[in-house]
């Protein structure tokens, strides 16, 4: 470790001490970091810590679980480093409690970050509110960069509307991500209007704070859309899948069809769109399935391996 790696570990682990949040693995309280700090840390199992991050660009606190590889230990990488986002209307827990994201990545050799995106954020800058984007990527990437020694090897996946966000970061920021993918994700908002304003209305927000009106802030809804934006992903990996949203194998009894057939047409458009801009797309539409957990959970198994090359993880 070189000495003002050194000097910058000891503050914040006096830091730590002084309001009693150090864990057993060295993750503390850090200085800010482009707008955001660590102000809580603790243990969440052998692999897991729980951050609660003060954001600029939020105005507020923000949780975060990190899942750390085996052989992590601080002032260790830099390690590749796996963003998993979460859909609507949930929080950052849900991949590990439902999704089974630490038994799924326990021998990824990777840091795997698993943020809270708001319960219907849709992982953007909204017009007035919060800024989700730049939280993610401009306040809370160089911080886990800065804490746990992530590297320049990222991979981006989500489900529902972290299958948005996965794919519009990816496109937004050219050369942040090496990979991306999509979880039964809301890829074409132009046709999914009404089902995303209805998402925001229903969590007690006004949805013209997000993207504005679909008609009147087009270019606004444009710059969000994935299948807008495909051109954009010309020779990355993507991952893209989806059932059709009749009850499927994985469903248990008394299932009934849901919406999934929709947003499997959304995820077709958008899977043509970047193959036809020269994105390397994988499409796992599975038929049988609804919009649930099991086939989330196994479309990141399947989805992993490309993951895993693309951040030589």
């Amino acid at each position: 470790m070189t000495v003002p790696r050194a000097r910058r570990y000891l503050a914040a682990l006096a830091a730590a001490f002084l309001i009693g949040a150090c864990t057993t693995q060295g993750v503390t309280p850090a200085a800010p970091t482009s707008g955001a700090r660590v102000v809580a840390a603790k243990q969440a199992g052998e692999r897991g810590r729980d951050l609660t991050v003060e954001s600029r660009a939020l105005g507020r606190t923000s949780p975060v679980r990190v899942l750390l590889p085996e052989g992590w230990r601080p002032g260790s990488g830099p390690w590749p480093v796996l963003y998993l986002l979460h859909g609507c209307c949930g929080d950052q827990l849900d991949w590990v409690t439902m999704g089974g994201a630490e038994r799924v990545t326990a021998s990824l050799r990777a840091i795997v970050v698993i943020p809270d995106g708001g319960s219907a954020g849709f992982y953007s800058d909204w017009l007035s509110g919060p800024r989700w984007e730049t939280y993610h990527l401009r306040e809370l990437l160089p911080l886990i960069e800065a804490e746990f020694g992530a590297g320049p090897k990222r991979a981006v996946a989500g489900l529902s509307m972290g299958g948005l966000g996965a794919m519009i970061y990816a496109a937004r920021n050219p050369g942040m991500f090496r990979a991306a993918a999509s979880f039964s994700g809301v890829l074409d908002i132009e046709t999914g209007a009404e089902g995303v304003r209805g998402l925001v209305r229903r969590q007690g927000e006004d949805p013209d704070l997000l993207w504005g009106d679909p008609s009147a802030d087009r270019e606004v809804w444009a710059a969000h859309n994935p299948a807008a934006l495909a051109a954009r992903l010309k020779g990355m990996p993507l991952y893209v899948s989806c059932g059709d949203g009749r009850p499927g194998p994985l469903d248990g009894p008394g299932a009934r069809a849901d919406y999934e057939d929709a947003l499997l047409d959304q995820s077709t458009t958008f899977a043509e769109r970047a193959r036809a801009a020269g994105a390397r797309v994988t499409t796992d539409f599975y038929g049988r399935g609804t919009h649930t957990w099991p086939y989330w959970e196994r479309a990141l198994k399947r989805a992993l391996p490309m993951l895993r090359a693309a951040i030589d993880a």
